[in-house]
């Protein structure tokens, strides 16, 4: 893992492959690090002529935190929103596109495939729509187009997912115990869990980093991100959007959405997949990448 400065924050990365082949930016999402794009995806990548690139993004992981700012008032924001105003945030999603171009350029990539899930897939939409000439092609994963009249998560999702969670240097077992919990409910069905690889997964990301307070602080930059679908129609790189139909977070039709709203993108619905990207889904997401990124590959 290295550290360098960008846009005015310090981001954490580490590189696979040919530094000399086209580049893919693996973007995490909402308050998740780098370490979900595993090193054997990462390497299935790699194995295939790509320099492959995972980072953490701002205020998650190894890379700055926005801790100093006081603890999210969703009353207060979802009031601003509602009156109009623009609530005085740490930073929006634009901020985390930005980081991603700003990390291409001190690694002096002039130009790479964009691949997002979640979150990280509405940041790799911006920043295809608003840097057309440094983005190849577009993957969204599990994500979603912002559009307001879309279905919401279901109620025990959202509430699992915004629920306090014990210290996990208070209690371990506790923080064990609710984070399986959610990543359980949000797996979808086709695939097996694979509790132990989560809880290692679990105990990583917490002893990298723990800050209870950056899910808020990321879910309020998607909140006054707000409807993307004018954007989404102005993008010119080949795109691919890939969804779970056993999605509880952001159920099917917001895949089907961001791929109706973006010109000329190929929709691929995985059944039994959730909000998740199980091992055996591997090769599945790796093909699809790099079908997608045929379309338009550096000559």
């Amino acid at each position: 893992m290295k550290i360098i400065k960008v846009n005015g924050v310090e981001l954490a990365y580490d590189s696979f492959g040919n530094e000399m082949d086209e580049a893919i930016i693996l973007i995490a999402g909402l308050g998740t690090q780098m370490l979900r794009w595993t090193v054997p995806f990462c390497e299935l990548l790699a194995a295939r002529s790509f320099r492959v690139i995972r980072f953490d993004n701002r205020d998650a992981g190894c890379s700055t935190h926005f801790s100093h700012f006081p603890a999210m008032d969703f009353a207060a924001l979802a009031s601003a929103l509602m009156s109009g105003q623009q609530p005085d945030l740490p930073y929006t999603l634009e901020d985390m596109s930005n980081d991603a171009i700003g990390l291409l350029d001190a690694l002096s990539i002039e130009r790479a495939h964009f691949v997002g899930r979640s979150m990280g897939g509405m940041i790799a939409q911006l920043a295809a729509s608003e840097y057309p000439e440094r983005v190849l092609s577009l993957t969204s994963i599990m994500s979603s187009s912002g559009n307001p009249t879309l279905p919401q998560a279901s109620p025990d999702v959202m509430e699992m997912m915004t629920a306090p969670a014990p210290s996990p240097f208070e209690d371990e077992a506790g923080f064990v115990a609710h984070s399986l919990s959610f990543a359980k409910r949000i797996a979808g069905s086709g695939y097996p869990f694979d509790e132990e690889a989560y809880r290692t997964l679990i105990l990583e990301e917490a002893r990298r980093a723990y800050d209870p307070g950056s899910v808020g602080r990321q879910i309020a930059a998607i909140a006054v991100s707000g409807d993307r679908r004018a954007r989404l129609a102005a993008i010119k790189a080949p795109a691919l959007v890939i969804h779970g139909l056993d999605d509880p977070l952001f159920v099917p039709v917001c895949g089907e959405d961001t791929a109706s709203s973006i010109p000329g993108a190929e929709l691929l619905l995985v059944d039994g997949m959730g909000h998740d990207l199980p091992h055996q889904l591997n090769t599945t997401v790796a093909d699809a990448i790099e079908r997608t990124s045929r379309r338009n590959r550096i000559q």
